[in-house]
C-alpha cells in the first residue's frame, strides 16, 4: 500500500495591497519535495538592525541520496543583487555544520546567482509577504528549475534525477546587523547567535529564530535529519534550529523497496562490553513483514528479529557482545532479511590493547634541557547519545462490504415475488501506524590529581618534581536506554607531550586510579614526575572512554593540575656526621 505524505500548511492571514501575481512555472514536474514551512509576524527593526521583506534566497547543494555526502558545490540563489554583503560564512551546507564544522565569518566577496525563473517568496514576514509552501514545492520540483540547477552544478540532469542524488535546500536572509550587511542561513544564524551570546536573537528573534528556520523543515525523516514536529508559529531554540530546521530535501525517486543495510567499522578495546550497530532501511516493514538482522561474531550468531519501521524510514539495530582478551581484527558478517529480499555486509572490528605502553621508570639522572610544555590534547568527545526504536500498532478502519442477495417468495396463488437482502459483512480496512520509543544516555566525569600520599614535602597541591602523583577519576552514566558503564580511562602526561607513553587506569571502589607502580617503593598507585620538569603547572590529561551505547561510544576529555616548585634534590643536604 503506497503511503501518501501528509501535507500540513500553516494558515496565515495575508494583507495584500493591490493584486499580486503568482509566479508561473513550467508544466513538467520532477522530484518528491520533503518540505514544509511555518512562521508568523515580525517586529519592526531599527536604523542599524533591520531586514527588508523578500531580501532572501536559498542555498542549494546536491547530496548523495543514501549517505547525505555532498556531491557538489553549494550555490546561493536569490532574486536580489546583494553586492553589499560585508560578512558571510562561506558556502557551507547544514550537513557541514551538523558534522562538526565550526562557524567562520568571511569578509570576502559574497557570491550568488539570480535564477532564470524567479524564486517564490521563501521567508514570510507574516503580513504582506507570505510564502506559499505549494509554490516552494512546485518551484523546486519544476523540471526546468532542476535542469538549471544541474547545469549550474556541472551535473548531468539525467544523473541528478536517477535516484542517486537529492537536493538539500536551505533558506537564506540578507540582513543589516549592527550596521553591517550580512548573509546567513538558518543554521548559521543559530550558530552565530551562540557566538554573540544571544545578541542576534535579541535584535532579530522573530526573523532569525522563527520565520527564517521555519521557512523550511522536513515532513519526514531524511538523510539523518528528523522531521520537525514542534511549533510552527513560535521561536525555536538554537539547538532545534541546528538539528531540525532550516532545511528542505527534494528526492527524485521512490525509495528502493529492497531492504538495505548501512554499516561502519569499529575500534574496540580488549576485554570490553560493546555494542555493534547497523542501520536498515528500504520499504515499509510491519509486524506482518518484519526485518531480521543476524550478526555473526566469533563463531556466535546473534539474531535480532521483529524489526519494523515505516516507509521511507530507517531503523538502528544493535547487538551487545564482549571483545576478546587479546588484540586482533574481528570480522563481523551481517545478514539482513526483509520479506523476499536480503542484504549482506561486513564490519571490521579492530580490537586494541591500551595497556601496552606504560612510561619507563624515571631516574635521578634524567635530563631534558630543551623541553617546552604543550597544551593537553582534545580527543574526540561525545557525552550524550540518543536513539530510537520503531514499533507498530494497528489502527482499525471497519468498512461494511455489501453482498446483496435476492430472496424469492412463492405466493399462495403460485406467483413469485421476493426481496433483496444485504448479506454483507464488516471488514477491517485499517493499516499499521508507527511510533517510536526514544532512548538516551549521558556521561559526566571528574578527574583529580594530587601529590602522592608518601610525598613528605607536599603543600596542598604544590610539590617538588621527582615525586609521584595520584589520580582519581569518577564517572556517572545515566539515561533511559541500554548502555555500559565506562570501562576504560587512559592518562597521558605532559613530559611526553601527551604522546609515546600513557597509563591505563584501573577500576577501584568508586572510580578509577593508576595501577600499582612496579617502581614504587611502597607499591603505590602513583606516577613519578621527572626530576627535570620545570616549575609551574603539571597537567596530566585523561580520556575517559568505552561507555558504549547502541548509538556509539560516549567519551569525555579531562585534565587537572598540580604545581611544581623545586625538585626532589631540594630535600637533600650534605652534612658532616659525628
Amino acid at each position: 500500500m503506497k503511503r501518501i505524505k501528509k501535507i500540513i500548511v500553516s494558515a496565515l492571514l495575508a494583507v495584500f495591497i493591490g493584486l499580486q501575481s503568482v509566479p508561473a512555472y513550467a508544466d513538467g514536474s520532477v522530484g518528491d519535495p520533503n518540505i514544509d514551512n511555518g512562521g508568523g509576524g515580525l517586529q519592526s527593526g531599527t536604523s542599524s538592525n533591520f531586514w527588508y521583506q523578500t531580501d532572501d534566497g536559498v542555498r542549494v547543494t546536491i547530496v548523495d541520496a543514501k549517505t547525505g555526502e555532498e556531491k557538489s558545490q553549494s550555490i546561493d540563489y536569490t532574486n536580489k543583487r546583494p553586492n553589499d554583503i560585508a560578512v558571510h560564512f562561506g558556502k557551507n551546507s547544514k550537513r557541514d555544520y551538523t558534522n562538526g564544522m565550526g562557524l567562520t565569518a568571511s569578509t570576502g566577496t559574497y557570491t550568488y546567482k539570480n535564477p532564470a525563473q524567479a524564486l517564490p517568496i521563501i521567508v514570510s514576514d507574516g503580513e504582506y509577504y507570505v510564502s506559499s509552501i505549494d509554490e516552494i514545492r512546485s518551484y523546486f520540483t519544476d523540471e526546468q528549475v532542476v535542469k538549471a540547477i544541474a547545469s549550474d552544478m556541472s551535473f548531468k540532469f539525467e544523473d541528478l534525477v536517477n535516484g542517486d542524488y537529492k537536493l538539500m535546500i536551505e533558506p537564506i536572509v540578507y540582513i543589516t546587523y549592527n550596521g553591517t550587511r550580512c548573509a546567513m542561513t538558518a543554521t548559521e544564524a543559530a550558530l552565530y547567535n551562540i557566538k554573540t551570546g544571544g545578541d542576534l536573537i535579541n535584535k532579530f528573534g522573530p526573523l532569525s529564530h522563527k520565520n527564517l528556520p521555519l521557512a523550511m523543515f522536513l515532513e519526514d525523516d531524511d538523510l539523518g535529519y528528523t522531521a520537525w514536529s514542534g511549533s510552527t508559529t513560535s521561536r525555536a531554540t538554537d539547538s532545534d534550529i541546528i538539528n531540525y530546521l532550516g532545511v528542505g530535501i527534494v528526492s527524485f525517486k521512490e525509495p528502493d523497496e529492497e531492504v538495505e543495510v548501512e554499516t561502519s567499522d569499529y575500534e574496540y578495546r580488549v576485554d570490553t562490553d560493546v555494542y555493534t550497530s547497523v542501520t536498515v532501511s528500504g520499504g515499509k516493514h510491519t509486524p506482518d513483514n518484519p526485518v531480521t538482522v543476524i550478526f555473526d561474531i566469533k563463531n556466535t550468531s546473534y539474531t535480532v528479529s521483529n524489526i519494523v519501521y515505516p516507509d521511507g524510514a530507517s531503523q538502528l539495530v544493535w547487538v551487545r557482545w564482549h571483545t576478546p582478551t587479546t588484540p586482533q581484527k574481528v570480522t563481523i558478517n551481517v545478514t539482513v532479511i526483509g520479506g523476499a529480499s536480503s542484504s549482506k555486509s561486513t564490519i571490521i572490528a579492530n580490537i586494541v590493547d591500551l595497556d601496552e605502553n606504560p612510561p619507563p621508570d624515571p631516574t635521578a639522572y634524567d635530563r631534558n634541557d630543551t623541553f617546552t610544555p604543550v597544551n593537553p590534547p582534545n580527543k574526540a568527545q561525545r557525552t550524550t547519545a540518543a536513539w530510537s526504536k520503531y514499533y507498530a500498532y494497528w489502527v482499525p478502519d471497519w468498512v461494511w462490504i455489501s453482498h446483496w442477495v435476492w430472496h424469492t417468495i412463492v405466493n399462495p396463488d403460485g406467483s413469485y415475488s421476493g426481496y433483496w437482502q444485504d448479506h454483507g459483512h464488516w471488514e477491517d480496512k485499517g493499516d499499521w501506524e508507527f511510533d517510536q520509543n526514544m532512548f538516551s544516555a549521558s556521561l559526566s566525569a571528574n578527574m583529580t590529581i594530587t601529590p602522592d600520599e608518601k610525598n613528605p614535602t607536599k603543600t596542598g597541591r604544590t610539590m617538588k618534581s621527582g615525586y609521584g602523583i595520584n589520580e582519581r577519576v569518577t564517572a556517572t552514566v545515566s539515561g533511559s536506554g541500554e548502555h555500559t558503564d565506562i570501562q576504560d580511562a587512559v592518562t597521558y602526561f605532559p613530559e611526553f607531550k601527551y604522546k609515546k607513553y600513557w597509563r591505563l587506569l584501573e577500576k577501584v571502589s568508586g572510580g578509577y586510579e593508576f595501577k600499582k607502580n612496579e617502581y614504587s617503593t611502597y607499591n603505590n598507585r602513583t606516577h613519578f614526575t621527572p626530576v627535570w620538569y620545570p616549575d609551574g603547572s603539571y597537567t596530566p590529561y585523561t580520556w575517559v572512554i568505552d561507555c558504549w551505547t547502541p548509538a556509539g561510544m560516549l567519551s569525555v576529555n579531562l585534565a587537572d593540575s598540580v604545581t611544581i616548585k623545586g625538585n626532589v634534590y631540594d630535600d637533600w643536604h650534605i652534612a658532616k656526621t659525628y
